[in-house]
C-alpha cells in the first residue's frame, strides 16, 4: 500500500471515529468537501501542511494519519 492509500484510509477512519461528515471536516479545515472526498479516495495527495491541518481538526497527531499498519496487523489482513 502506498503512502497516499495509507493516508486515505487513516483520514477516513479518523473522521468516522469522530462522527464527522466530509462536509463538516472540510468546513473546519477551510477546504471544499470534494477535496476531502478525493483525499479519502486516494485521488489527490495532500501537502504536509494539509496533513497537519487535518490532523489538528481531527485532534490527532499528523503521524497518525501517515502511520502504516504494523507488520503483524498486515499479516493478519
Amino acid at each position: 500500500m502506498n503512502i497516499r492509500e495509507v493516508f486515505a484510509r487513516n483520514l477516513r477512519k479518523a473522521r468516522q471515529e469522530r462522527h464527522l461528515s466530509q462536509e463538516a471536516l472540510a468546513h473546519e479545515a477551510g477546504v471544499d468537501r470534494t477535496y476531502i472526498s478525493a483525499l479519502e479516495r486516494g485521488i489527490y495527495s495532500a501537502t504536509i501542511d494539509m496533513v497537519d491541518k487535518l490532523a489538528k481538526v481531527l485532534g490527532v497527531d499528523a503521524a497518525v494519519l501517515l502511520q502504516r499498519s504494523s507488520p503483524a496487523r498486515r499479516r493478519r489482513a
